[in-house]
């Protein structure tokens, strides 16, 4: 399917279609896994079809490409060996030595470590903000230094929902960049380019992917200058996405949909067992009226979400024998898939930022709610509460 088509056909038609036409040898619907090093050549510099050395570019990446450009509304996409990988691409790609960024002020933590053991010795400075406050982001902006306001929403794990078209605004007018982590939302939900983003960037390993089968991240972008900045540094560093991946993030996007709506289901009847629950102390779900984020995250999201956060009644014991207690949900990092998983932030997924101004509380429990029979999840947790 061209782009022009992309964007005249639904999300689930994009999703499926976009980025690949059936074969035209054999006629397969699935895009081949080109497990190829290098391409012949007619002739030096006689390309066919631009492919020379499968870090500049594999059929197999080229299709999952197109396909991830179109779900996000975008022109160009790229696809990283992880969600890491894409990042360092931006901050490589789109600021130097000397240069500033805003980040979350709950940001993933494999995101504030990047920022804050990598990017800050190679020079570019950071400070957080919290995206839900467009006027704190403001003021953390430094005129003519920054060059990036980087947001997660909702942000992980505290699902805080940042307000895309006027941080957008605000980056805008002070010459800066807007970059959106969509990993937690997934193309399906919301989509940042349409509203005002300038970089779109997800760990393809979550929702997109789906199964907990593969690593892998994407960049996704309107501009073409940016396209060109970002296709650099993809082939100059070279953590590109490899055929085998690229085959299985595709496959997973094309479902994406259909599962995004399960997991939006299952997540909201959870919430339902949990809120009120004596139990529990607090929910943390952009779904609830009471979230200080439900009116934005209402505007520009289609629906709330498979990520839960919540805090126990008991404190950091509790917590954790909560966490253990737990059977049909699974007690392990990385979230998306098609099975419900529970962790503690504190010492798992956030541990690298205990003692900084991210630190998250040490009652906090979070939930990837998979597509499960609802009735077990709650069950499950019934039982993990005590």
């Amino acid at each position: 399917m061209t782009q022009e088509r992309a964007n005249k056909v639904g999300f689930e038609t994009r999703a499926i279609h976009a980025g690949y036409e059936p074969d035209a040898m054999t006629g397969a619907v699935n895009p081949p896994i080109y497990a190829s090093s290098t391409y012949k050549q007619d002739g030096v510099g006689g390309l066919r079809g631009g492919y020379e050395y499968s870090r500049s570019a594999n059929p197999t990446r080229t299709a999952l490409e197109g396909a991830l450009a179109a779900v996000e509304d975008g022109e160009k996409g790229f696809a990283f060996a992880s969600g890491l990988a894409a990042e360092d691409a931006i901050i490589r790609a789109l600021t130097a030595p000397g240069d500033h960024v805003v980040i979350p002020d709950d940001a993933y933590g494999g995101t504030f470590r990047l920022f804050d053991k990598v990017a800050k010795l190679w020079g570019t400075a950071y400070t957080p903000a919290p995206v839900a406050d467009t006027d704190a982001v403001a003021a953390a902006i430094e005129p003519g230094r920054t060059k990036l306001v980087w947001v997660e929403t909702p942000t992980n794990p505290m699902l805080t929902i940042g307000d895309i078209e006027a941080l957008a605004t605000v980056a805008h007018d002070a010459g800066a960049l807007l970059v959106v982590d969509n990993t937690f939302a997934s193309p399906y939900l919301q989509q940042p380019l349409t509203l005002g983003a300038d970089v779109v960037v997800h760990s393809t390993t979550k929702y997109v992917g789906g199964h907990s089968d593969v690593v892998g991240g994407a960049v996704v972008v309107r501009d073409l200058d940016l396209a060109e900045k970002i296709g650099f540094h993809q082939n100059a560093m070279g953590a590109v996405a490899g055929p085998f991946d690229a085959f299985l993030t595709h496959r997973g996007l094309k479902t994406l949909g259909v599962r995004m709506d399960r997991h939006c289901d299952n997540a909201e009847k959870i919430v339902e067992f949990l809120d009120g629950d004596p139990r529990v102390a607090e929910v943390i779900y952009p779904g609830l009226a009471a979230h200080p984020g439900h009116e934005v995250a209402a505007r520009q999201m289609k629906r709330f979400g498979g990520m839960i956060s919540f805090r126990v009644a008991g404190g950091l014991e509790q917590a954790l024998a909560v966490c253990e207690r737990a059977d049909v949900f699974t007690l392990g990092e990385s979230l998306g898939g098609v099975e419900s998983l529970i962790e503690h932030p504190g010492k798992m997924t956030h541990a690298s930022v205990a003692g900084t101004d991210l630190e998250v509380p040490d009652d906090l429990i979070r939930l990837s709610v998979g597509i499960e029979t609802v009735e077990d999840l709650v069950a499950d947790l019934d039982r993990a509460l005590g």
